[in-house]
């Protein structure tokens, strides 16, 4: 299943009339320049979870990082790793799920 189509079904199965009213996934360009993701998480499986800020820096032109606070997913990346980004999420979350 493409990531996409992925994400799109996770929103959809989360939905309960209230969750979704808020900004549950937020997909922003950094000025350096990247990909930045946030996911509320406060209806899931792993919202109680906490990650601190893991940094993965090749170079300046290959890097990520991810972090779960305040029932937030919040992942940056080079501008070559948004589907990575979302892939992360969707790893975490079947990882909590199975």
């Amino acid at each position: 299943m493409e990531i996409l189509d992925w994400i799109q079904d996770w929103f959809k199965n989360n939905c309960d009339g209230n969750w979704e009213h808020g900004e549950v996934i937020q997909i922003t360009t950094l000025d350096n320049p990247g990909w930045e993701v946030e996911i509320d998480i406060s209806n899931t499986s792993i919202a109680t979870m906490n990650l601190e800020w893991i940094l993965n820096e090749k170079s300046k032109d290959d890097w990520y990082g991810v972090k779960i606070m305040n029932q937030k997913f919040i992942a940056a990346g080079d501008a070559g790793k948004l589907k990575f980004l979302l892939g992360l999420f969707k790893e975490m979350i079947e990882k909590i799920e199975a």
